[in-house]
């Protein structure tokens, strides 16, 4: 019988669902609430920017061909419904870029409770580098998915198979964006590609966790958030 290392790191599942326990639990910080406050202030403040904008461009348009008046007023509320629906499945484009912005606070908050070493030696990360990162995270959620619509569009008719692939999509780029901005601050840029490198298969694994919570209402509010926790437990649980 081969005997037991009592020193062996736990197996893979059991580290990421101590990972995720642990993200839970701390959501009632007052760090995390205060980061999950503002990100979500900021996020749906663009998506109601976005929505005034296409209501008065409808309005514009219904006016310049002199549609009737109550043409006009079904064709705003068609718009405002269409925004709400652009909003829901554009969420995870735009609240992955605004949580880049405010990464460093909840990577921080999660450091200093359980990872105290680590957040003694980490760097802040500055604000060029977190838009930096951000407009990173924007432009590869578009050139992956410009490059994978073909294959939504061959999917499509399997019914689950686009689905699934804009799960897996979007599973690659979150484990990546998330995994990066624990990263950077504790690595310089050729020591962050190197560790992106490394590890393929655990951030997929996150990325799978936060992609699926974007797709569940109410829990996609907390998915950025949850997301950058897990990360931040990933990355030090494999540096132990």
């Amino acid at each position: 019988m081969t005997p037991v290392d009592k020193h062996a790191p736990p197996p893979a599942r059991r580290r990421m669902l101590r990972a995720l326990a642990l993200t839970v639990t701390q959501l009632a910080d007052p760090a995390i609430i205060k980061v999950l406050i503002k990100s979500l202030a900021l996020t749906l403040a663009i998506f109601a920017l976005l929505g005034v904008g296409l209501v008065a461009l409808t309005r514009w348009a219904i006016a310049s061909y002199g549609l009737g008046e109550d043409a006009g007023f079904a064709a705003a509320a068609a718009a405002t419904l269409g925004a709400v629906a652009l909003g829901w499945l554009l969420f995870r484009a735009v609240a992955i870029p605004v949580i880049s912005l405010f990464a460093d606070e909840i990577v921080a908050a999660v450091e200093a409770r359980h990872y105290p070493e680590a957040a003694h030696i980490a760097r802040k990360v500055p604000l060029s580098l977190s838009l930096r990162l951000a407009a990173g995270s924007l432009g590869r959620l578009i050139a992956l998915n410009l490059a994978a619509l073909p294959l939504y569009g061959v999917l499509l008719v399997t019914g689950i198979g686009a689905p699934l692939l804009f799960l897996l999509v979007n599973a690659l780029l979150l484990g990546r964006d998330l995994g990066e901005m624990v990263a950077v601050r504790h690595l310089d840029r050729v020591g962050v590609q190197r560790w992106l490198g490394d590890t393929r298969a655990e951030r997929l694994a996150v990325g799978l966790i936060a992609a699926a919570l974007f797709l569940i209402p109410f829990a996609n509010l907390l998915a950025p958030v949850m997301g950058a926790g897990l990360a931040t437990h990933r990355f030090h649980g494999r540096k132990a």
